[in-house]
């Protein structure tokens, strides 16, 4: 079995700051400052907030413990990962499907990137264009998506240490401190302390089956489990660094980050008397109109929260980009500079029907798809979100879980967690080790809840 981490051409971590940085900058992205507000406001406020921190702890960290060691464990890729530890062509589909994921999503989540550099400097100038005229620009939206693939690629280029973990080291703290700025504006407005209530009060009657499932959703869909990126970077992970240690450092920056993100938003959705429960509109539909209502500098506040958007999104795309691309650099021997362009120049060609569907396209934003349920997803960005940014990530998560918690005998998991914290073979509770606790979490606990989130989407319920 592959163990060696020290290969010069893959790279490796230059420390453990650098890899929770870049770990965690890759599950901080849109999903917890752009989808955990308006996810939340659909689910009841605090009720979801409340029953989303449960999900985290529970069930998220033990998936990110476990893919992170089986990344360190053959320190592979996530085909490389499977194919070393002995898989055979059904469990490899979840391997290739978790490298489809970070690839397709990118093609899309570039296109709503793209959209966060426009809206920094139409906050910043006041430019008095509508979201769907914005979004229904062609030539617009396709430009601002190749500057923000550029960018993405030009830091990928730049090596595990050298590119991705420099840059995780600087936007991650800009990040912190921009979130910051906007909270401080917004709870200073009149009115903010209503938004605050609803949002960190929980109304224990509001939690339901629904909200639960909801806030499992948006566990995996924040974490970045199910998309082959902890696979890939715990792969360059050192064994001396503790894989337990990191992951609820990257677990508790990604929960916060989606709180703070709700704390920029729902004081000042309340302040100016707007909806919490608008959906994917309340970012670029009703956040604009309320910073531009602002008493002063609200045009300042909008460009700065649109700029640590794009941030979030930047730091996100960096780890789609590198889990195709590590393929291509352990599979197929190429230089990490082909295989970054090469995905980002794919990313870019496939997202263009993406990009075209917020009106720039008939075809592309009326395209209509079957979905269960009898339910129809209509526009060309839906309906890749709908498949890769929603389904296939449920199907690898469950697929990763069930073939280290059943295929792999499970002690070898447990020995790798174990590596860098001997504490987690020690027999601390009731006879039992929180290795223990894990194997059987992995093994029960999180393919029985992943089995209900995936029903769920599938409308069953």
């Amino acid at each position: 079995m592959q163990t060696d981490l020290n290969s010069s051409s893959r790279g490796q971590w230059g420390s453990k700051f650098g890899f929770i940085m870049a770990a965690a900058g890759s599950a901080v992205g849109l999903g917890n400052i752009w989808r955990f507000p308006y996810i939340t406001g659909e689910n009841g406020g605090g009720a979801f907030v409340f029953v989303y921190v449960i999900c985290i702890l529970l069930i998220g960290a033990p998936l990110l413990f476990n893919e992170m060691g089986l990344g360190r464990l053959t320190g592979k890729n996530p085909i490389g990962a499977f194919r070393d530890t002995g898989s055979n062509k059904f469990w490899m589909l979840g391997a290739i499907l978790s490298l489809a994921v970070s690839f397709f999503v990118l093609s899309y989540y570039g296109v709503i990137a793209g959209w966060t550099i426009g809206y920094i400097f139409t906050e910043i100038f006041n430019v008095d264009m509508t979201f769907n005229e914005f979004k229904a620009n062609p030539y617009l939206v396709i430009s601002l998506f190749g500057v923000f693939m550029a960018i993405t690629v030009f830091i990928v280029m730049g090596g595990v240490s050298g590119g991705i973990e420099k840059a995780a080291k600087i936007l991650m703290p800009i990040l912190f401190i921009l979130i910051v700025l906007v909270i401080a504006r917004s709870l200073t407005l009149d009115g903010a302390m209503e938004g605050v209530k609803y949002y960190l009060v929980p109304d224990f009657d509001k939690i339901n089956g629904g909200v639960i499932l909801a806030a499992l959703g948006q566990a995996f869909f924040s974490m970045s489990i199910g998309w082959g990126i902890m696979i890939t970077y715990g792969s360059y992970l050192s064994k001396k660094e503790s894989i337990v240690g990191s992951g609820l450092w990257v677990g508790a920056m990604d929960a916060i980050v989606a709180l703070m993100g709700g704390l920029m938003i729902f004081p000042a959705v309340f302040a100016f008397g707007q909806n919490p429960a608008e959906g994917p509109a309340l970012v670029f539909e009703v956040l604009p109109g309320v910073f531009d209502s602002m008493p002063a500098g609200g045009n300042i506040v909008g460009g700065i929260f649109f700029l640590l958007l794009c941030i979030a999104a930047l730091t996100s795309s960096i780890s789609m980009v590198e889990v195709p691309a590590s393929y291509l650099i352990d599979e197929k021997k190429w230089s990490r500079k082909k295989a970054a362009w090469t995905v980002g120049i794919l990313a870019l060609i496939v997202g263009i029907p993406s990009a075209l569907s917020g009106g720039g396209s008939d075809f592309f934003t009326n395209i209509e798809m079957p979905w269960f349920g009898g339910k129809t997803k209509t526009g060309f960005l839906d309906i890749m979100d709908a498949i890769f940014g929603e389904l296939f990530i449920v199907i690898v998560s469950l697929m990763v879980c069930l073939y280290t918690g059943w295929v792999l005998k499970i002690q070898t998991m447990v020995d790798e967690l174990a590596s860098g914290a001997p504490l987690f073979k020690k027999k601390i509770l009731f006879g039992a080790s929180p290795g223990d606790f894990w194997s059987f979490f992995i093994r029960f606990v999180c393919p029985i809840v992943i089995i209900l989130v995936l029903l769920n989407l599938l409308d069953i319920f």
